[in-house]
């Protein structure tokens, strides 16, 4: 020791530094940490006991008890699955358009078709009466596969995460006059063409074509007949139309002939009982898990294939919660519904936002984050669209009250374009902020000069299906157009009444009221299609929902 003591005495004076400033840099952190006060090592720490919302926990100097970390673990699962029930409904409810259409023959790129309007014997959210619907499920697993959009349609498609991948028809790029769409799947890598196509890709192997048509003159005839003549649904051809010569003779694909286009399978949808609705109990999550295994892992964002994994959803792997987890999932099922209807009867305490009018129960939810939840739709003015800055933050209530109940996302749902697409107005309560009794007798009154250049409509809702309530009206709507129930009336100073009530009301003409049942509630969609600006300027306002016995 003597001789240690005696060799650091012999450092040259360059060493010393060093050795003194470690010295003086653990002298210091001793200080430091002496002046740190009790009360802020108290608010870094937890004490022996805490009352929490899922009781008392429990620890030892700062060391949780085993009771307390099975109440923490209960917690963190039921946590991930109510996330997982809330951000990932979308994805059931995509899965249930593919099972829906199952159950009534539809096999991959047939083409469901309401010749006859959508009526109230489906389970479908929210759907209208009022045009016409052609709906496909179309497989890309084998490559892309080109969609051929008839003239004069309005539609969407979506991944089946209901993500958005292109419109199609008014919206989209054909502008209305159809055309040849070609949707890429996630794991093609071959030659794409140099023209001819609307391209785009998807992340999912399937995806959901959804497009609708106007009637001409109240007939759904001419429509269903375009659409019928026009509507194609084949594989891709690499090397054949869209490819040029000069392409094959640089060596980037092969030359190839036109594919034979077979013909296409017409399912009717009208007339008949079909459920595309997910489950809301511990069936929902078999859903979801069915979804995953059927798709990429690629296909949905790393967050919510964190909280899928966290509950045992994992692409490739079996979902076998034990009876534990199985309670746990039920109900996070029970508060992740719950959620969504708190969200849409009753939204306005948490998003006065959500009303389109000042003190109205009139709402749309789309309006906060626009058709992505996130950054409210652009400006247009004078022909040209003034976008918002991004907000950097989805809305996520706005997006679970959406998909809870309504389905596909596009852009179109939510622009400010005059004359252009559709625009909604949701009633789920009446002026006094009540909830809508079937067995009670409502009207609304229209102004005159309703802006909707095409059409306009009220549709009713099940307040437990979120699809067209069920009563002797086959088709619970009221309008301006006179199929499939006749045309609303109007008053002598132009304006529209509408009647909501379990039987006709005495005076009131058959068009203006649509039938309620006394054991159900209820909720209405207002309609405005080709919508004119004074409903965007606001300067045009319907009545509330008024109770009038």
């Amino acid at each position: 020791m003597n001789e240690r003591r005696q060799n650091m005495n012999r450092l040259p004076m360059n060493r010393l530094p060093s050795t003194c400033g470690f010295v003086l840099a653990l002298s210091l952190a001793v200080t430091a940490q002496a002046d740190v006060s009790k009360a802020t090592i108290d608010s870094l720490g937890t004490p022996d006991s805490v009352e929490t919302s899922i009781g008392r926990l429990n620890f030892k100097d700062g060391a949780p008890s085993a009771d307390t970390a099975q109440k923490v673990f209960d917690t963190l699962d039921f946590t991930r699955a109510l996330n997982v029930y809330n951000n990932s409904f979308r994805g059931a409810s995509a899965l249930g358009f593919h099972k829906g259409f199952q159950s009534i023959g539809g096999e991959y790129n047939d083409v469901i078709i309401t010749s006859k309007l959508l009526d109230s014997a489906s389970l479908f959210l929210t759907g209208n009466a009022d045009t016409v619907y052609y709906i496909s499920v179309v497989d890309l697993s084998k490559g892309p596969m080109v969609i051929e959009q008839p003239s004069d349609g309005v539609g969407t498609i979506n991944d089946m995460w209901f993500s958005w991948i292109i419109d199609v028809g008014g919206p989209g790029p054909d502008r209305g006059q159809g055309g040849k769409y070609l949707i890429v799947g996630p794991e093609y890598d071959g030659p794409l063409p140099e023209g001819g196509y609307f391209v785009a890709h998807s992340k999912t192997n399937r995806i959901l074509y959804a497009s609708r048509a106007y009637l001409v003159d109240s007939d759904p005839k001419p429509a269903v007949e375009n659409v019928k003549a026009n509507m194609k649904i084949y594989p891709y051809a690499a090397g054949a139309y869209g490819t040029s010569i000069a392409q094959a003779l640089s060596g980037a694909v092969r030359l190839g002939a036109d594919p034979k286009i077979p013909e296409t399978k017409f399912i009717e949808a009208s007339d008949v009982s079909f459920n595309t609705i997910p489950p809301s109990d511990f069936g929902f999550y078999e859903w979801i898990n069915e979804n995953v295994q059927a798709e990429p892992a690629t296909s949905y964002d790393v967050e919510l294939s964190g909280q899928l994994a966290a509950i045992g959803i994992v692409k490739g792997k079996k979902f076998a919660p034990d009876e534990r987890m199985k309670k746990i999932l039920t109900d996070a099922a029970a508060v992740g519904q719950a959620a969504g209807r708190v969200l849409n009867w009753r939204p306005f305490d948490a998003h006065p936002e959500w009303a389109y009018y000042p003190d109205s129960m009139w709402g749309n939810m789309l309006w906060e984050g626009g058709a992505f939840f996130e950054t409210p739709p652009p400006a247009f003015k004078d022909g040209e669209f003034t976008p918002l800055p991004p907000t950097g933050a989805r809305t996520l209530d706005s997006r679970i009250a959406f998909y809870y109940g309504y389905t596909l996302d596009s852009p179109g749902m939510i622009m400010t374009i005059p004359e252009v697409g559709s625009q909604y107005l949701m009633g789920f309560l009446d002026a006094k902020g009540e909830v809508l009794d079937g067995a009670k007798t409502y009207r609304v009154t229209l102004p005159k000069n309703i802006p909707a250049k095409a059409f306009w409509s009220f549709t009713l809702y099940d307040n437990q299906t979120r699809s067209m309530l069920q009563t002797p009206q086959k088709y619970p709507r009221a309008g301006s157009q006179s199929y499939p129930s006749p045309a609303a009336e109007a008053a002598g100073d132009g304006s529209t009444t509408i009647w909501f009530a379990p039987e006709q009301p005495e005076g009131v003409a058959r068009g203006n009221w649509i039938q309620t049942d006394p054991a159900k509630g209820w909720f209405t969609i207002l309609r405005l299609y080709s919508p004119l600006p004074s409903f965007f300027d606001k300067s045009w306002r319907p009545s509330e929902i008024e109770l009038v016995r």
